[in-house]
């Protein structure tokens, strides 16, 4: 095994952090036996990754940041966007490496080693919904960018985030935040010795109006128990999930309507649009480390329902009713991965085998798109049955050739059976499809601090299961192509990472990807479909350095550019590419009673369509934290979000709609969502 000696301010650097969770399903690679205890904000250090794209985010760095919503967890990792353009119980729409992603199409999210995305979604492809999540008990974030790794499947072509959470607490937690606009959270948690175990427990009730003219009126639920027995490197993890939440929304609004002035900025033109939904689920965990290797293996079961009222075109289909429908879904998720590495040694060279595998099956009650007026359904569009069943195998090689440079080789094979039982007999019908996905990564280094990275592989998306057996259109009945199952991606990578200049971790990437199929946003229906095939590149360059025992700074940088890469006169620009991400941080820990952050973000302008003719403006957002500790448990946090009161959008689309008394034919507008205005948030926080 290969050691180092690190100075101590790049140790304290949570991107230069060493510590591997010996309990971890990623823990890849007999470089990462050893293992460094320390405590900081990432833990992407020197040898401890296998591309630059590659980290993780600490509890320690969550907790110092403030998020406006839960799923915002994710953009500490560096180039993510979280954005909304509908009520804050919807999924959020994700940014990242040129994609508008969605609801999370390409970007793969688990948290207790239980999958987010939903495939066959009643509202899109890969519907990733983080609403649930409590900030205060995830322990770390693992992230990886592009198809390169052999344990990522579905959906995470642009890049996968695991959160993982904490297995117990060190006190009980009991905080009330209040704000603006009726927001309110409370939340109480704690963990305690329980049958040889432990006992984690949190319930969690909140609500808000927002600052929207129609009232918001959110109010959620959330619960989380995880009975734990052992230790990260032996042990078991038994945990319980249950979260509701019903909400009205506020749905993009055409421009012209606010220029006009039939709604403010905070406007909406249907008032009954909003929904309900829920999630309970339970997972078990058991994972086994010692010298020979590790063992890991995870089960779960889901139940998920949504009621979603969308509005996107107003008069344009029915001048009379309006456009509303309403997207539902019921489905019941079981699943399990597992995963079983060994060590060995093969002349002399270290050797790591690993081979794994994850199942899933979806059985979908209903999934159906109806016409409604003001939530009422008034017609069909179309209701259908839905059993989707995937399997995925992998297997990898690492190997240490020598001091400075080492190898994974990994192949992933998966297979799809579809079953779609539809109300209209002629889009019924079942289909199966597999794919194989090679992975490949090179790592030289370390050479002064500083090693590099080569990564390549080949990766897919799912599309929706009723696209694979459709042949009539269920709006107009007109015959319909059915779409390709499993869409492959293909990506490289160029990278390196240094620690050269004491206290101070830096990360480049350049990268590129190719998909054979873009998944685009419909705005007729609020939906993704298949469309043209499409390459991106890109840089990334991420710095975070400490300064002081006090004081840490982060800049992430990214810039990129997407082409659809067939001939078609529209144009070859991706709708929603998103261009430049900067983000750049300063956060203060225990600077006597005091701490805080400031958190600034730049979302760049993204073209609105294919020939680039309309396009977004930018959007540019700080929030700041002020923090005070009277005791060493009890403290108070001032949370300020959109600090300059900025005025900008979360989202925009160009679409046809027509307000009342427009032509029938409709007009072509940009459609937006506000960033909320500055917003305060004050919350008591009290440990014991």
């Amino acid at each position: 095994m290969r050691t180092r000696t690190r100075n101590p301010a790049a140790v304290l650097l949570g991107g230069l952090c060493a510590a591997v969770w010996l309990g971890s399903a990623n823990a890849d690679g007999p470089h990462k036996l050893d293992t460094v205890e320390v405590i900081g904000h990432y833990e992407n250090g020197i040898g401890m990754s296998d591309s630059a794209s590659q980290g993780t985010v600490t509890a320690k760095l969550i907790e110092s940041r403030p998020v406006l919503r839960p799923a915002e967890v994710l953009e500490f990792i560096p180039g993510v966007i979280i954005t909304q353009h509908s009520g804050d119980g919807k999924a959020n729409q994700y940014f990242l490496r040129g994609f508008n992603l969605d609801h999370g199409t390409d970007f793969a999210v688990s948290v207790a080693g239980m999958p987010v995305n939903m495939p066959s979604h009643a509202h899109g492809q890969g519907y990733s919904d983080l609403n649930f999540l409590i900030p205060e008990l995830v322990q770390r974030i693992d992230y990886r960018k592009g198809p390169y790794f052999a344990e990522e499947g579905d959906f995470a072509s642009a890049g996968a985030a695991n959160i993982h959470l904490e297995n117990s607490l060190k006190e009980h937690i009991a905080s009330l935040s209040l704000g603006q606009d009726r927001y309110r959270r409370g939340l109480f948690a704690g963990s305690n010795a329980f049958a040889n175990g432990k006992l984690l427990y949190a319930l969690e009730l909140g609500g808000a109006d927002g600052p929207w003219i129609n009232p918001e009126d959110l109010r959620k639920t959330n619960f989380v128990g995880r009975y734990s027995l052992g230790t990260r490197e032996q042990g078991m993890s038994l945990t319980a999930m249950a979260y509701q939440a019903r909400w009205n929304a506020t749905d993009q609004i055409p421009k012209r309507a606010v220029a006009g002035g039939l709604v403010s900025r905070f406007g909406a033109i249907d008032a009954s649009d909003g929904g309900e939904t829920a999630r309970s689920s339970l997972s078990y965990d058991v994972y086994k480390k010692n010298a020979q290797g590790f063992t890991q293996f995870n089960a779960y079961a889901i139940h998920y329902r949504l009621n979603l009222f969308s509005n996107f075109t107003y008069f344009l289909d029915d001048p009379v009713n309006g456009d509303q429908f309403e997207q539902a879904d019921r489905r019941n998720v079981f699943g399990l991965s597992g995963s079983k590495s060994w060590y060995t040694q093969w002349g002399g060279r270290e050797i790591e085998n690993k081979v794994g595998l994850a199942a899933r099956r979806d059985n979908i009650g209903q999934v159906g798109l109806y016409a409604t007026l003001e939530r009422t359904r008034l017609s069909t569009t179309r209701e259908d049955r839905v059993r989707q069943t995937s399997a995925g195998l992998y297997f990898e090689n690492t190997v240490q050739w020598s001091n400075r440079l080492r190898s994974i080789a990994g192949v992933r094979a998966d297979t799809y059976r579809f079953d779609v039982d539809s109300n209209n007999p002629a889009n019924s019908g079942n289909r199966g499809a597999s794919i194989g996905s090679p992975k490949l990564a090179l790592i030289f280094g370390p050479w002064s601090k500083t090693e590099f990275f080569v990564n390549a592989g080949t990766g897919f998306h799912s599309n929706d299961g009723r696209g694979a057996t459709i042949t009539v259109d269920p709006r107009s009945g007109a015959p319909a192509d059915r779409v390709t199952p499993l869409v492959k991606s293909r990506g490289a990578e160029l990278g390196a990472r240094t620690e050269i200049v004491p206290g101070l971790q830096s990360s480049l990437a350049l990268w590129q990807l190719a998909l054979a199929s873009e998944l685009v946003f419909a705005g007729d229906a609020g939906s993704t479909q298949a469309g043209r095939p499409s390459r991106r590149h890109g840089v990334e360059w991420n710095n975070h350095y400490i300064a002081r025992s006090w004081l840490l700074f982060d800049l992430d940088l990214s810039a990129s550019s997407a082409n659809f890469t067939d001939s078609d006169p529209a144009g070859n620009q991706v709708p929603g590419a998103v261009d430049k991400v900067a983000s750049f941080g300063v956060t203060v820990t225990e600077l006597g009673p005091w701490f805080g952050s400031l958190q600034w973000r730049y979302f760049g302008p993204r073209p609105l369509i294919e020939d680039n003719s309309r396009r977004s403006q930018a959007t540019s957002l700080a929030n700041l934290r002020v923090g005070y500790a009277f005791t060493k448990n009890a403290k108070v946090t001032l949370d300020l979000f959109n600090l300059f009161n900025r005025t900008a959008s979360d989202v925009d689309y160009f679409y046809t709609s027509r307000l009342r008394g427009e032509p029938a034919a409709g007009v072509d507008d940009i459609h937006f969502h506000p960033v909320e205005p500055r917003r305060a948030r004050l919350t008591a926080t009290l440990k014991f």
